[in-house]
């Protein structure tokens, strides 16, 4: 039996479509402001970046317990985001409604910075969200991230493929 946590966490996803009070799904502008960090960064290093925002998970989700760093890890095996040529693809993923950001390093780049880096990362995006700054946090995030993969893989002098889509995910 679920207990009252569960229920509670159950309510507020199927109620509540806001992120952190800023209106619900972003907006075409910021998802394209995102979309052209993510490619502004990816050419100067040989990683790959993913950012995902869901707003609400699927009610069996939800009553199963699958916490926002489970959709995570998920969405990356899901989307593919391991499977890079320097094992060095980076998810973000924004979970609206638990007000909670997850990031997903493959262990290439993940061997290279740990876990401690990540985590002070979505913190840093919570905060910036939680006051109404979306778009700021995210491309802030972005380029936290680019750095990081700059200095452990920095572009190749010949061809750096784009192996994802630059376009952010909305779910």
């Amino acid at each position: 039996m679920a207990g009252l946590g569960t229920w509670r966490r159950l309510c507020r996803h199927l109620l509540w479509p806001d992120r952190w009070g800023l209106g619900g799904r972003p907006s075409a502008g910021e998802l394209a402001t995102i979309e052209a960090a993510i490619a502004r960064n990816e050419r100067g290093h040989r990683g790959e970046l993913r950012f995902v925002v869901e707003g609400s998970l699927p009610v069996g989700r939800v009553f199963g317990g699958m916490s926002a760093r489970d959709r995570a890890l998920e969405l990356f095996a899901l989307l593919r985001v391991w499977d890079t040529e320097d094992n060095s693809g980076v998810l973000i993923y924004v979970q609206q409604v638990d007000r909670c950001v997850e990031i997903v390093a493959d262990r290439g780049i993940h061997r290279c910075v740990g876990a401690d880096v990540w985590v002070e990362l979505c913190r840093q995006m919570e905060r910036q969200f939680a006051a109404g700054r979306f778009e700021d946090g995210a491309v802030a995030a972005l380029d936290a991230i680019g750095a990081l993969l700059k200095q452990h893989f920095p572009a190749a002098d010949t061809s750096n493929p784009n192996e994802l889509p630059d376009r952010p995910l909305v779910l």
